[in-house]
């Protein structure tokens, strides 16, 4: 692995993680040390798995990765590592005071995310209230809004004509963007100096508009063509795209200015507390 690890702050402790399948994982080991007194944080890990598998048959491992992390004395060391939702699960399963301002937020969490169920307005609400938070103008995250509906609108037809797996969606919105920008998400995202970040969420106006005008209108001809199966799919998702590119392409024209600018959306010191 080249990726070199990093280190979080965890409840004040030093907790390592790395980049690993274009997410964050943590080493357990670091985090059992940081939410309990335990002398030995490893022996702590290994008795607490051997724990949980005797009260519930689950398996703490399964939810785990091992690996390379720099240890104390500098070398890469294999260390069961797990990601944020797999680090929640094991934090549920220690029993420290330190541990119950987690346990307690997931379970707000969960009420929550029931609530949303029975009301989906409230999960709208709260999404307007985060941008807020983060400083976006209201102009903005309407835009914004009315994009994730665009979205939500256009996945649900890809669900119901054949896009099953996480790739399939991948691709589709690949060939839109590709299209519409003549690049790929994660082009776009390095072409902004971002990583992790949500791409839309760094883009200007009329970048989210492009956006919502190239699954829009792949979301049209999917339904005029009565498309099904990922190949026709695909070919709708280019051809949305196409119309979103050449848009892009007149309006370049018209004003002299390239639509796509490597600047993202909020100032920087805003930008820098999203990462």
């Amino acid at each position: 692995m080249k990726n070199k690890t990093k280190i979080a702050l965890f409840k004040g402790k030093k907790v390592r993680k790395i980049i690993h399948n274009n997410e964050w994982w943590f080493s357990v080991v670091d985090v059992v040390e940081a939410l309990t007194d335990s002398v030995n944080a490893r022996d702590y890990w290994y008795k607490m798995k051997i724990r949980v598998k005797d009260e519930s048959g689950f398996q703490l491992s399964t939810i785990c990765r091992q690996l390379k992390l720099e240890s104390p004395d500098g070398k890469m060391r294999e260390t069961d590592c797990a990601n944020t939702e797999g680090i929640f699960r094991i934090i549920q399963s220690i029993p420290s005071p330190k541990a119950e301002p987690f346990k307690m937020w997931l379970a707000r969490v969960g009420y929550e995310r029931v609530q949303e169920i029975e009301d989906p307005e409230l999960a709208t609400k709260r999404t307007v209230a985060i941008y807020k938070a983060k400083g976006y103008p209201d102009d903005w995250i309407d835009k914004r809004m009315r994009g994730i509906a665009v979205r939500k609108t256009l996945t649900n037809e890809w669900e119901k004509r054949g896009a099953q797996e996480d790739t399939d969606f991948a691709i589709l919105t690949n060939d839109i963007m590709q299209g519409a920008f003549d690049m790929s998400v994660n082009d776009y995202k390095k072409f902004k100096g971002i990583k992790r970040e949500n791409l839309r969420d760094h883009m200007a106006d009329l970048e989210l508009i492009l956006t919502m005008l190239g699954e829009a209108t792949t979301t049209k001809i999917t339904k005029d063509r009565d498309s099904k199966g990922v190949p026709k799919l695909r070919r709708d998702a280019k051809d949305g795209g196409a119309v979103a590119g050449r848009t892009r392409k007149d309006i370049e024209k018209i004003s002299g200015k390239k639509v796509i600018s490597k600047n993202n959306f909020l100032p920087k010191r805003n930008n820098e507390k999203l990462k």
